[in-house]
């Protein structure tokens, strides 16, 4: 039996996924203990097809420590982020270049637009691992990868554009420069506040931020800063992003300036590299072979496990290394979906 595995998110997890939420408290996965609940129970029915309709389900995986049977991280699937009544909502950052002839003064100027989608992306999200788990080979690998091999075995559910938005440098308690600038002037509310409403209700963002273009220069300089920039927690996750194909969309967070990064399906490596097999059969595996995320999915709760683990790939299938053909219960011939990683 392997040490860690990837599952769905089941009926049950709330409170485990309460705790690991702990660590981000982020809109898409909130240190709340009902908001939690709702999203376990939209990944059940997202999974089991429940929800008729694809571009309102959410997938929420787990990553498991089996051996003390926790959660302790997890990512999510978003099938469709920006729909009628709830738009996907940005601000467009825009390069403007300023020149007087009479004084001869040139200046370059950013401006922020806010942007509406109501047909927008598939997104990315909710990922985060226990700190104590951090640095444990390739956990971080797994629980973010397994989402573009889901995203591959399931395209027809998702959108062809994937967006990822990541965190800005924000305060150690919390504070985005660029709300307190901008947004809290516009809307009256906390940073926390809006952030939280706007999960449920949109209409205040639309209804009271300005229309027009926003000279960033009018800002505060630690508001400039922000805009665009990845904070520390998440420039690993901006490195991996670049490497299988994502770029910055010249898009932020309308909040906290946090940048949005976006790729088509066609352009994600990752997406690329994954296919759909057979189990051949198990083997003892040797120092140089292959890793990979190799996952099943079954019509039963968890309904989808992953594991990483080594293959050999052959004329009948893949062979999988003794442990994850173990672990994730296979049979000769088992449907199989891998996703070979370096």
């Amino acid at each position: 039996m392997l040490p860690y595995e990837i599952r769905a998110a089941t009926l049950g997890d709330e409170e485990q996924m309460l705790r690991v939420a702990r660590h981000l408290n982020s809109v898409n996965l909130p240190h709340d203990r009902d908001e939690i609940h709702e999203i376990v129970s939209v990944s059940h029915k997202s999974f089991t097809g429940e929800i008729k309709d694809p571009r309102l389900r959410q997938y929420v995986f787990v990553l498991i420590d089996n051996e003390k049977q926790h959660i302790v991280g997890t990512s999510m699937i978003i099938a469709q982020l920006g729909r009628r009544g709830a738009p996907y909502i940005y601000f467009d950052v825009l390069d403007e270049e300023r020149y007087s002839a009479t004084i001869d003064r040139h200046f370059h100027h950013t401006l922020l637009r806010i942007g509406y989608s109501y047909d927008g992306p598939t997104e990315i999200g909710g990922l985060v691992i226990m700190p104590e788990y951090r640095r444990t080979d390739r956990l971080g690998t797994l629980i973010s990868y397994v989402r573009f091999l889901y995203l591959a075995a399931h395209r027809e559910l998702f959108q062809q554009e994937v967006l990822a938005e990541l965190l800005p440098p924000l305060e150690p308690d919390g504070t985005s420069h660029l709300w307190e600038a901008l947004g809290r002037r516009f809307t009256d509310m906390t940073y926390a506040e809006a952030d939280r409403l706007s999960k449920k209700n949109k209409e205040f963002i639309k209804g009271l931020f300005p229309e027009g273009p926003i000279h960033a220069s009018l800002l505060p300089e630690d508001a400039q800063k922000v805009i665009g920039k990845t904070g520390m927690q998440t420039r690993g996750v901006e490195k991996l992003l670049r490497r299988i194909g994502f770029r910055y969309a010249h898009r932020v967070d309308p909040f906290d300036g946090g940048p949005h990064y976006t790729a088509r399906m066609d352009e994600i490596t990752l997406i690329a590299d994954t296919k759909r097999t057979r189990a051949d059969r198990p083997y003892a595996p040797s120092p140089g072979d292959r890793k990979g995320i190799l996952a099943v999915e079954m019509p039963e709760p968890p309904f989808f496990r992953a594991v990483l683990g080594h293959l050999r790939e052959g004329p009948r299938g893949v062979a999988i290394d003794d442990e994850a053909w173990e672990t994730l219960n296979l049979h000769h011939s088992s449907p199989l979906i891998v996703l070979p990683i370096e």
